[in-house]
C-alpha cells in the first residue's frame, strides 16, 4: 500500500473523529451540563458587570470633582511644586458674607483662618484672626486702606489683599487661599448630612435654640451657630471657636465613606460657591500625604484688646501676641523666627510713648491714637490723611466691642456715597 495513501487516510480518520465530538458538544441536552458550573459562571458575569459599573461611576465622579475643583482654581490641573514636594505650606480660609442677611455687595470676610500643615512633622496650626483686629490693609496700587479692620482688605481688592494683609501683619508666606462664599455653609452642611458638636452654652439665635453639650446641626442651625457673637460671653473669641468647630465637622464628614453617595451635591456646592487657588491634583496630594497632620492640630487664635478710635469698636494685638502667633506659625514652616517690624508693631510703639497704653490694663482703651504714616504725629479726623477708622462701622451691623462684654454698642451705619475715605492712598 502506498505510504501517502496510509497517512491521508489517517488523517481523514482523525479529522471526522474531530468533528464527531465537537458536534456531540452542540447537541448536547442542557442535563449534561453541571449546575455548579453554570451558577459560577453567572456569578463571574454579575462581578464583572458590577466591577465595570463601579469603574464607571468611580471615573465619572473624578472627572467630575476633578472639573469642579479646577473650575473653581482657574488653574490647570497640575500639582503645586509645595505639595508635591512634601513641604509645609500655608492656607487662608476665607469666609465671606455675600448672599447673606440679603447681601449682594463684595462683602467683608466674616471669618478669617490662617492654617499650615507639615507633613514631615504630621502637625498642623490653624489661627483664627478677629475679623476687627486693626491692621495696615494692602490692596492694589492706589486702593490701599491705611489702617482699619483686617475684615475690610477683602472689600478693598478680594482674596488678594486679604492675603498681603495678612501675611505681612504677621511676617509668613502664605502659598494658597480658599474663599467660601458663607451662603454655601447652609448647603454644605445639609450635604455631609449635618454635622455634631459641643454647643460651649445654651443660646438662641435667629429662631435657632441650642442646648449646652452635644448637639447634630442641620445646615440652617449650622449657619446660625457660626453668626451669632453678641451674647457670647466672649464675642467675636467664641464666635471663632465656634466657627472652627463646624469646619472641622465638615471636613471630616466629607471625608467620610457615607458622604460619598453626595459627592454630586458637594460638587455642585464646590463649583458654585468657593474659589481657590489650590487645584484637584494638589487637593488629591493633600489628602493622601498630609493627612496625618491633622491628629495633631494647634488650634488657637489672635488675642486682641478692646479699644474705641474715633468713635468706633477695635481689636488691637499687642507686638507681643503678634510675635507670638508669628513664631508659631514660622517654626511649623520649618522657618526661623524673625522679629516683627511693620505697621502694627509701629503704632504699638509710638502709643507705648506717646499714650502710655498698658496692655495689662483689662479696660478697653479710649486713648489710642492711629499715627501717620511715616510720622510721629497723631492723625486727626480733619487731616487729609486721616485714619480710615473713623465713627462708621465697617458694615451695616450694629457696631459692637464683643469681646470684654462692658462695651456699650453704638448704632453707627457706613455708607460709602457719603463718606470721604480719605484713608486711601
Amino acid at each position: 500500500m502506498d505510504p501517502n495513501s496510509e497517512n491521508r487516510e489517517n488523517y481523514r480518520r482523525r479529522r471526522s473523529e474531530l468533528n464527531l465530538h465537537r458536534n456531540r458538544v452542540f447537541a448536547a441536552s442542557k442535563s449534561s451540563f453541571k449546575q455548579g458550573n453554570t451558577f459560577i459562571r453567572f456569578i463571574g458575569l454579575l462581578v464583572l458587570i458590577v466591577a465595570g459599573c463601579g469603574v464607571a461611576w468611580g471615573a465619572h465622579m473624578y472627572f467630575s470633582v476633578h472639573n469642579a475643583i479646577d473650575n473653581a482654581s482657574g488653574n490647570a490641573s497640575a500639582t503645586s511644586g509645595k505639595i508635591a514636594a512634601k513641604q509645609p505650606i500655608s492656607v487662608l480660609i476665607l469666609g465671606v458674607d455675600q448672599g447673606i442677611e440679603g447681601r449682594h455687595d463684595q462683602g467683608n470676610s466674616d471669618t478669617l483662618i490662617l492654617a499650615t500643615a507639615n507633613p514631615q512633622k504630621n502637625k498642623a496650626t490653624m489661627t483664627s484672626i478677629p475679623r476687627d483686629t486693626l491692621v495696615d490693609v494692602l490692596g492694589e496700587p492706589g486702593n490701599k486702606y491705611f489702617m482699619f479692620r483686617v475684615n475690610s482688605a477683602y472689600e478693598v481688592g478680594g482674596n488678594k489683599a486679604a492675603v498681603k494683609t495678612i501675611s505681612t501683619m504677621l511676617n509668613v508666606p502664605i502659598n494658597y487661599y480658599l474663599e467660601v462664599n458663607m451662603k454655601a455653609l447652609k448647603s454644605l452642611v445639609d450635604a455631609v448630612g449635618g454635622v455634631d458638636v459641643q454647643v460651649p452654652f445654651s443660646f438662641s439665635y435667629d429662631w435657632c435654640d441650642f442646648h449646652k453639650g452635644k448637639q447634630h446641626l442641620n445646615g440652617r442651625h449650622a449657619v446660625a451657630y457660626v453668626r451669632m457673637r453678641k451674647e457670647d460671653p466672649r464675642g467675636d473669641y467664641g464666635r471663632q471657636l465656634r466657627q472652627r468647630q463646624v469646619i472641622e465637622a465638615v471636613a471630616q464628614k466629607a471625608m467620610s465613606v457615607n458622604t460619598i453617595r453626595n459627592y454630586r451635591k458637594l460638587v455642585e456646592i464646590f463649583d458654585k460657591y468657593v474659589k481657590t487657588n489650590l487645584t484637584f491634583n494638589d487637593m488629591f496630594a493633600l489628602a493622601m500625604n498630609y493627612r496625618g497632620c491633622m491628629n495633631n492640630l494647634d488650634s488657637g487664635y489672635i488675642q486682641g484688646h478692646d479699644a474705641w478710635i474715633n468713635g468706633s469698636s477695635i481689636q488691637v494685638a499687642s507686638t507681643k501676641e503678634l510675635q507670638k502667633t508669628s513664631d508659631k506659625i514660622r517654626t511649623n514652616l520649618d522657618l526661623d523666627k524673625e522679629t516683627l517690624n511693620n505697621e502694627e508693631t509701629r503704632q504699638n510703639e509710638l502709643n507705648e510713648i506717646h499714650n502710655h497704653i498698658n496692655w495689662e490694663n483689662p479696660n478697653a482703651f479710649t486713648n489710642y491714637q492711629i499715627f501717620d504714616a511715616n510720622s510721629d504725629t497723631p492723625q486727626t479726623k480733619n487731616s487729609t490723611s486721616s485714619s480710615s477708622i473713623t465713627s462708621s462701622s465697617s458694615n451695616s451691623e450694629t457696631n459692637y466691642a464683643g469681646n470684654s462684654g462692658n462695651n456699650q454698642s453704638s448704632k453707627t451705619t457706613k455708607s460709602k456715597k457719603n463718606t470721604t475715605w480719605s484713608i486711601f492712598k
